[in-house]
């Protein structure tokens, strides 16, 4: 039974004209139903949208919905790489079910393009040769949430996260740079709604501000909640919770806070405004973070076609390394375990006419990489 969506199938369909023979051919296993599918549909689209502006037709894209489910996206990336005969993989949004997906696919030979998940253990000792991410290690972001709660001044930050690794390596990332205080530390459920245990302990707390990371539905329940619980404490998170798509759901209740992101609408470079106008016009809503990040993978592989053929590993691995592409995020370079070196955004919660949106207002971070890159040995 094919679990792929109407929207996937038809995605999939247009992407397949045409193709050659002596093209790429793709997986794309991602979130499109249940929780968090707003995330995986924005980094298709991005693909997708990159894909058709080159006006390539040596790429067939084939997209599957992983349901946010470990076992399913085990067995889709068996399908993908058995039955289709994929050359290349990419699209999973949660850490889970990267770490269920990526080793045993590039122990197939495959490689695995991330455009969002970057859990810890893939950066560092778990880092293989055909494995690349191109948006973040997961710390990244709440490293860069952590220094600007030091420079705002607070000193006894309560913290939480979801219990799964991306939740992990977000309070370890803050508490890296956080030089102040922890007044609380609570590792909630995977897809918990409701959080008023959570808040209760917050406001019990002797806490000044509270960081949290708490992507998709989970910030939008947490953050109505808090607004509504009467607790003043400023909040400081990264930007899954603060995202394009989360904002319109939030409303004023995220209006002010800071967030922390390697990207942003406002970045100014030709290529990251172009693709802002042209992700708006074609789809109706402005972009998000996994829309720019589903666009730059998709650009970042067919630099790597342009140079060289997919079934040349060394020479397309060199190729990808390489990163010979515009990104909306500007200058891009990979570090030794094929992470990116990248400026850390902090951006502010605005209102421009009647859509909620970000703004950036200083660098968190300059040239940031990881703190696994060490620890791995390609």
């Amino acid at each position: 039974m094919s679990l792929k969506p109407l929207l996937a199938a038809i995605c999939t369909a247009a992407l397949a004209t045409g193709a050659q023979a002596e093209g790429l051919k793709v997986g794309m296993i991602t979130t499109l139903s249940g929780g968090g599918a707003g995330l995986g549909i924005d980094v298709r689209d991005g693909f997708v949208l990159a894909v058709e502006q080159s006006g390539r037709d040596d790429i067939e894209v084939v997209v599957e919905d992983d349901q946010r489910k470990p076992d399913i996206a085990v067995q889709l990336a068996d399908k993908l790489i058995q039955s289709e005969k994929v050359d290349v993989l990419t699209g999973i949004i949660w850490s889970n079910l990267a770490m269920a997906v990526v080793p045993g696919a590039v122990a197939q030979g495959k490689f695995y393009l991330s455009p969002n998940a970057g859990p810890s253990p893939l950066a560092g000792r778990g880092c293989h040769q055909n494995y690349f991410n191109v948006a973040w290690q997961n710390d990244n972001l709440h490293e860069a949430a952590g220094a600007h709660a030091n420079s705002t001044g607070y000193e006894k930050t309560f913290i939480l996260a979801p219990n799964y690794p991306a939740g992990k390596d977000a309070l370890a990332g803050f508490k890296r740079f956080y030089e102040g205080d922890v007044a609380g530390e609570i590792y909630t459920k995977l897809g918990q709604t409701d959080y008023a245990s959570e808040i209760a302990q917050i406001r019990a707390s002797d806490a000044d501000s509270v960081f949290f990371f708490l992507p998709g539905g989970m910030g939008i329940s947490f953050l109505k909640q808090y607004a509504d619980s009467g607790v003043d404490l400023p909040v400081v998170g990264p930007a899954f919770s603060f995202d394009q798509g989360i904002l319109q759901a939030v409303g004023d209740a995220a209006l002010g806070v800071h967030n922390t992101s390697q990207w942003s609408k406002d970045i100014d470079n030709p290529t990251n405004a172009a693709f802002v106008e042209s992700f708006q016009a074609k789809y109706g809503r402005l972009p998000s973070l996994y829309a720019s990040q589903g666009f730059d993978t998709a650009n970042l592989l067919m630099s790597a076609m342009d140079s060289a053929d997919v079934t040349d590993q060394d020479a397309f691995r060199e190729a990808l390394k390489a990163a010979n592409f515009s990104s909306t995020r500007g200058d891009f370079e990979f570090g030794p375990n094929h992470h990116p070196i990248q400026d850390i955004y902090v951006r502010e919660v605005i209102k421009e006419g009647d859509v909620y949106t970000n703004r950036i207002i200083s660098v968190g971070l300059e040239d940031r990489g990881d703190a696994y890159a060490a620890e791995c040995q390609m």
